[in-house]
């Protein structure tokens, strides 16, 4: 799920800041400022590379295969962020974590790359924009913050650019995940059928449709978890400009 728009479980990596360790500490922020470095970087080619396919064809159609390694590549590279947690260098939940990061990567390897009628799909490039946009902006987030320099307009942002974010990057999740359906059902893709020596079976179509209806209890929960956070990390300011 694009829980990544909000990307709300791995605000954890700013904590680390606040955490001061010795000797061990030092060197895992060092390693965890170089990641959020690399990853912003490489959502930066992302983005560059859809405003080079898209004023170079002038059309939006199929952007997806112009930035389709660089994303399996960076998104995919997201999974370190698990390790993060599991190893306690990051501060937040293992679970959580896992669960956010792996809806992407299965929607990036199992859905998109595996189904690729859906990858002209104009829902692709709206989940895509909208991953671009909330990775430039997290990892930006966190690398300055391991710094202690947070500059305000990019905590403004993080708290902010998700009220529209997350719920493009869930509409263009779920639309694609919808369009991959009748081809999943016909092909058989990835399911398993009786009799087998395993005595196992696996629909991929009826897990895909369980997928999509998981966004209807977590996407709220999600959603509104990061308007407060939002109150909480902004309001005093805003209150503050208000008095002003």
């Amino acid at each position: 799920m694009s829980a990544a728009a909000p990307g709300t479980s791995k605000a954890g990596h700013s904590d680390v800041v606040q955490k001061k360790k010795k000797g061990p500490g030092a060197l895992a922020t060092a390693y965890l400022v170089i990641y959020n470095v690399v990853m912003t970087a490489g959502w930066l080619v992302i983005a560059v590379g859809l405003v080079r396919a898209y004023l170079a064809r002038g059309s939006y159609h199929g952007l997806y295969y112009s930035i389709e390694k660089p994303l399996k590549f960076f998104q995919t590279g997201a999974l370190l962020e698990i390790l993060h947690c599991a190893v306690g260098i990051v501060p937040s939940s293992v679970v959580l974590t896992g669960f956010q990061v792996m809806s992407r990567v299965f929607l990036t390897w199992a859905v998109t790359h595996s189904v690729r009628e859906v990858q002209s799909e104009d829902s692709v490039l709206l989940f895509v924009t909208a991953w671009t946009v909330t990775e430039i902006i997290r990892y930006s987030f966190y690398t300055f913050s391991l710094l202690n320099h947070l500059p305000y307009l990019i905590k403004w942002a993080r708290y902010t650019f998700f009220f529209v974010l997350y719920p493009m990057g869930v509409t263009g999740e779920l639309l694609t995940i919808y369009a991959a359906l009748p081809v999943v059902q016909k092909t058989g893709l990835y399911s398993v059928t009786l009799p087998n020596k395993y005595n196992f079976s696996f629909d991929y179509y009826t897990f895909l449709i369980l997928t999509m209806i998981s966004y209807i209890p977590l996407f709220p929960q999600l959603y509104f978890h990061m308007i407060r956070q939002r109150k909480k990390v902004l309001g005093h300011v805003e209150d503050y400009s208000k008095v002003e």
